[in-house]
């Protein structure tokens, strides 16, 4: 994994919350850019979609996103949390990335499974 996922902890109601970090040599830093590196909106959905998918042990990739919102830079070393909830469906899922309790990104996202 280009990240590092510290620890997943599952709470009640299908609620999960991730500790992830990403190294400063992660290669998203190298394109995104170089002066001033930033972990790249995607790169952030994904690490929702695998906490999702180790949590579930099962493969899965991001089928739709909804209301996504980008709040935050994220920056070398940051420590984040992944907040996951199941939302209506089996596969829709509630998340918002936070870093020092502020919001870095939010929104709705139904994963699929893999074929």
């Amino acid at each position: 994994m280009w990240y590092s996922l510290l620890a997943i902890d599952k709470i009640e109601n299908d609620e999960l919350v991730a500790r992830v970090t990403v190294a400063d040599n992660s290669p998203w830093f190298a394109g995104h850019f170089p002066d001033n590196p930033i972990l790249p909106g995607i790169a952030q959905l994904h690490m929702v979609a695998e906490v999702v998918a180790i949590s579930r042990q099962e493969p899965l990739y991001i089928h739709r996103l909804n209301r996504v919102k980008f709040k935050k830079l994220v920056r070398p070393g940051a420590l984040m949390q992944i907040h996951v909830a199941a939302a209506d469906g089996d596969n829709r899922y509630r998340f918002r990335i936070t870093q020092d309790n502020q919001d870095v990104c939010s929104g709705m996202m139904s994963l699929a499974n893999q074929r």
